[in-house]
């Protein structure tokens, strides 16, 4: 599954599952774009493993709330590295509250950046992407249960697996494919913040091995489909979540 040639942007790359897929892609020798809001600090030391290992990474910083900063993500990509081959939108915001205590703000604040900004880079990788290349959208397996706190988030998610299937038609002219790939619950800093140890040991019972997914899980998905066995799968969302329910 060589990727040697190509170029990836990672979306929100600086921690967590973005970092893993950052890592992994420039291992399979793709230049790799590490994407970050607000960690410039722990962009670099991406962009430092990878470089330490032999590959080729760059750190750019954009908040994807804002088409324009969007926008300036891919000009700086193609200034820098000349080609567009992959694009992961994995930044997410994951804010939840009961619906008596959700504000508007943090309503806001989750659909610009879960919604809004995967859809104008996928707007921006229509206008700049390479002919064979990739988009991955990432959703989540908890839009499939009901769980309390839970519904903005799911809500953004189930937006984004709407636009993915939507979008697969306009990108196939381009022989271009976009998924969605949607994740039980990983142990990163994003998913663990807030939670009890008790809510977290019923979230290891939830799915067929009782544990947490990892990052490396979720990076491996992604290396199988933007590598060239996966053509055939288009405006698909696929759960990778260890069985989950």
């Amino acid at each position: 599954m060589s990727l040697h040639g190509k170029v990836a942007i990672i979306t929100g790359a600086s921690r967590g599952i973005g970092r893993q897929i950052a890592i992994q892609l420039a291992q399979a020798g793709a230049k790799v774009v590490v994407n970050y809001s607000s960690s410039p600090g722990k962009a670099d030391e991406v962009v430092n493993i990878i470089e330490q290992s032999g590959g080729e990474a760059i750190s750019i910083g954009a908040d994807l709330s804002k088409v324009i900063e969007v926008e300036a993500l891919f000009t700086e990509t193609l200034e820098r590295l000349g080609r567009l081959d992959i694009l992961i939108n994995n930044a997410a915001m994951m804010e939840n509250r009961a619906i008596a205590d959700m504000t508007e703000e943090l309503f806001d604040r989750q659909f610009a950046i879960n919604v809004k900004g995967t859809y104008f880079a996928c707007q921006q990788a229509m206008k700049h992407m390479a002919r064979g290349g990739t988009i991955i959208n990432f959703s989540t397996s908890v839009s499939g249960a009901m769980l309390p706190t839970y519904s903005v988030y799911a809500a953004t998610k189930g937006a984004v697996e709407q636009l993915t299937r939507q979008l697969a038609k306009e990108f196939g002219p381009k022989d271009i494919i976009i998924n969605c790939l949607a994740p039980g619950q990983v142990s990163t800093e994003l998913f663990l913040n807030g939670k009890s140890e008790e809510l977290i040991e019923s979230f290891r019972r939830m799915n067929a091995f009782g544990r947490l997914g990892e990052p490396e899980d979720i990076a491996n998905a992604i290396e199988l489909l933007v590598s060239d066995k996966a053509r055939w799968i288009t405006g698909q969302t696929i759960r990778v979540n260890g069985g989950f329910n």
